[in-house]
């Protein structure tokens, strides 16, 4: 189950596994269906999965605890759940080169290729805001 609180981009990522793998993965087998919701109240039932993914979306919900909670509520007892997010580097000399690449190369990029340097500055941005990965751990334990 893919769920987004964005319809558009479920309807993109639906008509993209339909090119990919065809349409009976979703419309004959049902392994895979399309659902809007909100991340932070998820339209499923407590323990429905075995597994759930959020791929670089926490850090722009606007209660990052309340989608932990409801990530662990939906998933089953024992499931997993996996976050692949930005974050902080802690060596400092890294550290120095990934701000001037992220504050300078990055919204450059976006202007180039997209035409749109303020959502690449976007996110340079939230990821500074978003928090090190210490503090996210500590959430997730929380949650």
């Amino acid at each position: 189950t893919v769920c987004d609180i964005n319809t558009e981009m479920l309807r993109v990522g639906e008509r993209r596994a339909r090119e990919r793998f065809g349409s009976d993965i979703i419309d004959s087998s049902q392994s895979l269906s399309f659902r809007q919701g909100n991340a932070q109240c998820l339209p499923f039932d407590d323990g429905t999965f075995d597994l759930y993914t959020i791929a670089f979306g926490l850090r722009n919900v606007t209660d990052v605890n309340a989608a932990l909670r409801d990530a662990y509520r939906v998933l089953k007892p024992g499931g997993r759940y996996l976050c692949l997010e930005f974050s902080n580097v802690d060596n400092a000399l890294l550290k120095q080169v990934y701000d001037a690449y992220s504050f300078h190369v990055i919204p450059t990029i976006g202007q180039v290729v997209a035409g749109d340097s303020k959502s690449y500055q976007y996110l340079v941005e939230s990821i500074r805001k978003f928090g090190t990965q210490e503090q996210l751990k500590g959430r997730m334990v929380e949650a």
